[in-house]
């Protein structure tokens, strides 16, 4: 092979490495860093970059996306004197690559030492049922430190986690026998107030009932006395009528006192039924009456006493 020709290759393989190390292709949401001679340059944005080889070297790609970060569970005191894990989430955003690069050596580990501090700072003036009652306000104090404390490092933190609290496994016995009893506490008030509730109703009920049953017989003896009375109305004008027309039959008819003696005679059986007739009452028409019937049948007047000294017949 001629010497040309290896001289040729040679140049053609140091143009490409070359061309390779001028034009440099960022891909979006990344930032490159160029040092020329040792010190910052410039920051490639996104797209197609011209460099200078050999004089500028690109650090690597920063990620300009949030990212998220687990943190694992850390063991931290509260205000009690109890031991509690946290495990906590974080999610942060690269808003400054050079910061990123030149005022942290690493960001991600740093971030996860403040974390671990400035939660055991906030938990420690809490006590268990408030940390596990607070995390809201947690997030918020753990977010605003965070924030303020990597704010030179050209980070931004956007949310802050508490994914899990987990107390010590005797206070989680003791707290789950205290909502046990709690929840039966509920129970047997609930019950309790249930039952209440339940005779409430049933006197309420009983109380209306009754109420109805009142009105309803009191109602049911107005219309029996109305009936009664219409009835007795009825009774004692059929039997003045009945009394009207025998009067006027006996006046129409002229009727003698023997004969009304023998009606007499005829009711006296029906009166005699009656349990309560032990003594009778005979009028003393009744007598004269029947002493008219015993001349009917052939029976002499009995002879009224005469006076002394006259003679009788």
């Amino acid at each position: 092979m001629p010497a040309a020709v290896v001289a040729l290759i040679i140049i053609a393989i140091f143009v490409l490495i070359v061309l390779s190390r001028t034009v440099r292709i960022v891909p979006q949401a990344r930032a490159g860093i160029v040092e020329r001679l040792g010190r910052y340059h410039r920051t490639l944005t996104p797209g197609l970059n011209i460099v200078v080889p050999f004089i500028d070297r690109v650090r690597p790609l920063i990620d300009m996306r949030e990212q998220v970060v687990s943190f694992p569970p850390q063991p931290v005191i509260t205000e009690d004197n109890l031991v509690v894990g946290i495990d906590t989430v974080l999610y942060f955003q690269v808003t400054d690559a050079k910061a990123a690069t030149y005022e942290i050596a690493n960001y991600i580990q740093a971030i996860e030492q403040l974390t671990v501090t400035t939660l055991r700072n906030v938990i420690g003036g809490m006590d268990l049922e408030k940390t596990l009652t607070s995390r809201e306000e947690i997030n918020a104090q753990l977010r605003g430190v965070l924030d303020e404390a990597t704010g030179k490092w050209g980070i931004r933190v956007n949310r802050v986690e508490l994914k899990s609290i987990d107390p010590p496994i005797s206070i989680k016995d003791s707290m789950e026998k205290q909502m046990r009893a709690e929840r039966d506490k509920r129970a047997a008030v609930l019950l309790a107030e249930g039952q209440k509730q339940a005779q409430i109703l049933t006197a309420e009920g009983e109380k209306q009932a009754a109420i109805l049953r009142a009105e309803g017989q009191a109602q049911a003896a107005v219309t029996q006395a109305k009936a009664d009375a219409e009835a007795q109305a009825l009774r004692a004008n059929g039997q003045a009528q009945a009394i009207a027309t025998v009067f006027h039959a006996i006046h129409e008819g002229k009727v003698n006192p023997e004969l009304l003696a023998y009606q007499y005679l005829q009711m006296l059986p029906q009166i005699a039924q009656g349990e309560a007739n032990k003594v009778w009452i005979v009028p003393s028409e009744l007598s004269k009456a029947l002493e008219g019937v015993g001349q009917l049948f052939g029976r002499p007047p009995a002879t009224e006493p005469k006076p002394d000294g006259e003679r009788r017949d």
